[in-house]
């Protein structure tokens, strides 16, 4: 073969500084794609051979990554399919041109031509974001093909000539750079392997481990050792997500898990997703047990394309409420950029999204229908998944209405729909609204639970980092339902009925008692009302609104209820009329009144943890004193 020099086609003049700024968003994807198109290689001859279109030994197929630090090189080799002289211009110098799409029309009617398409093209190029000279050492499995060698700097100009290696297959020689020295470690390139390449479809050997031989024995009669260097594969070829989930078992699924996320718990349960129709997925998604941090559990599940790891931002494929899952998803469908490394937007993004969705909608209602008691058990770590996609997925909460459960502070379980039928006859109000009474603290708010409990009310426990939300949306979907916390009315006014438990006191008294408490509070933000209550109820109940309330909470959440964020706190303090203190306070000296008062106040303040500093230590004085 004559060398032969050029330049390479189609407006390269400004392709390099593109890839090396603005293609890939990190610049170790280099070894991902060289190793890719090795493996995608190797597939292609060994699909040939199948075919009956190559007649030669295939051979063990094998991916190889070599370092050399002395020379500043790394070399990625494999026993695929090579290249001729011609090929290297037609698929590496006309940049814009794939392989893939001649292979695949040559070999349409193979029924997996999907795992044999090339990337050749811009992938290649990425080694040029680390090396300032590349080199291409191939030789084609076509008989009678010659050895070919190309050589470029980076800049337009190549050069091709006869190559060297006699065996088919190819090798890419990257020299480089003084930016990318830090790529000559074998600790780093074996990190980058770990994480791009742990499940390729093809063997990858890289580097070698060397282990102690027993080699016969010294003078003196003991053992003799000599070094052995053994291969190190890298990679499992056939992940579980590649197999039938009937030929796996429940611990291949935890060993898996274990293989992703080596330090965690083992997940609740999994789902694989298998499809190929109208796109192609597979995959296994695990149900961890989810801490209270939200952000500490995202990106755990791995997007891959082909056995190629992709991305952990895996946000517009897989629904908001599912990022908490781990797992993987593989798709060959999934339409990448030129550097696979960002998702674009396309309906088979949505049709995918949609899928998952209903995937985990149908595993839970499988599990709640199968062992309720057993599903109940979990739902403390699953509630927050089924809550949050309930909030935000209305396709997923029509589904998960039938499965969502509210839990009550007696710790029993219901849906939505048996939920209702319980409390229907005691917590409907006089308007024909069913009243569902919930805590978020239940120790804080012990008071006000005992105190619905006696009038046979029911309350629910909401005390999840999203049940603000859950809240709220659940009065929008059920109809003809309030929910309100237990503490935002003293128990009478919770449920309003049309019978009302009236004040002993007279009009002239109530106001007596009114002036009493506003002077003895003596606070901006606190409304005082004297209200008829059962005499056994507390003499003093303070409570925030419910819609005020929750106004606020959701200014907290960054809920862009600013307006009711920067207002101050406003309080009701009730006063039980039929309270005997209340008939004490109106017949004791002005100063005993106030004490009275004050510490009734400080009491109720103290029963919901609102009093401190100061004013707790001058309660306890006081407490002593009137001991």
């Amino acid at each position: 073969m004559t060398t032969e020099k050029g330049s390479i086609s189609i407006h390269t003049e400004n392709i390099f500084p593109i890839i090396k700024k603005f293609l890939y968003s990190d610049n170790e994807i280099f070894l991902r794609e060289l190793v890719s198109n090795a493996v995608d290689a190797v597939q292609k001859i060994k699909r040939l051979g199948a075919l009956g279109q190559f007649n030669g030994e295939v051979g063990q197929p094998l991916v190889e990554v070599k370092l050399d630090e002395k020379a500043k090189t790394i070399t990625i080799s494999d026993n695929g399919l090579g290249m001729t002289a011609e090929e290297i211009k037609k698929y590496i110098n006309q940049v814009a041109f794939s392989g893939a799409s001649e292979f695949v029309e040559k070999f349409k009617d193979a029924k997996d031509a999907n795992e044999i398409i090339g990337k050749f093209g811009l992938g290649f190029y990425s080694a040029f974001m680390v090396a300032d000279l590349v080199e291409i050492n191939t030789l084609s499995y076509q008989e009678g093909a010659e050895p070919a060698k190309w050589t470029c700097d980076g800049s337009t100009e190549f050069e091709i000539s006869t190559g060297t290696r006699t065996t088919r297959g190819t090798d890419i020689i990257l020299h480089i750079n003084a930016d990318s020295e830090e790529f000559l470690s074998q600790y780093k390139l074996q990190e980058i392997l770990d994480k791009y390449a742990k499940f390729l479809p093809v063997p990858i050997k890289f580097g070698t481990k060397t282990e102690q031989e027993e080699d016969g024995k010294d003078e003196e009669g003991k053992p003799k050792y000599k070094s052995v260097e053994v291969d190190n594969i890298v990679n499992t070829t056939n992940p579980i997500w590649t197999k039938a989930p009937a030929d796996l078992s429940d611990a291949d699924y935890l060993d898996f898990y274990k293989q992703l996320y080596p330090f965690s718990e083992d997940p609740l349960f999994w789902i694989h997703l298998n499809v190929d129709y109208p796109f192609n997925l597979t995959g296994v998604l695990y149900f961890p047990k989810v801490k209270e941090d939200f952000d500490m559990q995202r990106n755990k599940i791995k997007l891959f394309s082909r056995q190629v790891f992709i991305t952990d931002e895996v946000k517009d494929i897989v629904p908001e409420f599912l990022m908490l899952l781990h797992g993987v998803i593989d798709s060959p469908d999934i339409p990448l950029n030129v550097s696979r490394s960002f998702l674009q937007a396309d309906s088979n993004v949505k049709k995918i999204n949609n899928y998952i969705t209903k995937k985990v909608a149908d595993k839970l209602g499988e599990l709640f229908k199968a062992d309720r008691k057993a599903y109940e058990e979990k739902w403390s770590d699953i509630g927050l998944f089924v809550k949050y996609g309930m909030i935000s997925e209305e396709k997923f909460y029509d589904k998960a209405k039938d499965f969502a459960l509210l839990t009550n502070t007696k710790k029993e379980s219901f849906t939505l729909e048996e939920y209702k039928e319980k409390i229907s006859p005691v917590q409907t109000d006089k308007n024909g609204n069913v009243v569902y009474l919930y805590t978020t603290d239940p120790d804080k708010q012990d008071g006000f639970i005992q105190a619905a409990e006696k009038k046979g009310y029911d309350v629910l426990v909401m005390n999840s980092p999203i049940d603000g939300h859950f809240v709220s949306s659940l009065e929008q979907k059920l109809e003809k339902t309030l929910l309100k916390r237990v503490d935002s009315s003293v128990v009478n006014q919770l449920i309003e009925k049309e019978e009302k438990l009236e004040s002993v006191l007279s009009e002239e008294q109530s106001t007596t008692v009114k002036g009493i408490f506003e002077k003895a509070i003596n606070k901006p933000g606190y409304t005082v009302e004297v209200v008829g209550l059962h005499p056994e109820d507390a003499p003093v109940t303070i409570t925030m609104d419910e819609f005020m309330r929750r106004m606020k909470d959701m200014a907290k959440m960054g809920g862009g209820m600013n307006f009711y964020g920067n207002m101050p706190d406003s309080y009701k303090v009730a006063i039980n009329g039929n309270h005997k203190l209340v008939n004490k306070i109106l017949s004791a000296s002005e100063e005993e009144q106030g004490k009275f008062a004050k510490q009734a106040v400080d009491l109720a303040l103290l029963s919901q943890g609102m009093l401190t500093g100061a004013e707790l230590t001058a309660f306890v004085s006081r407490s002593v004193e009137l001991i």
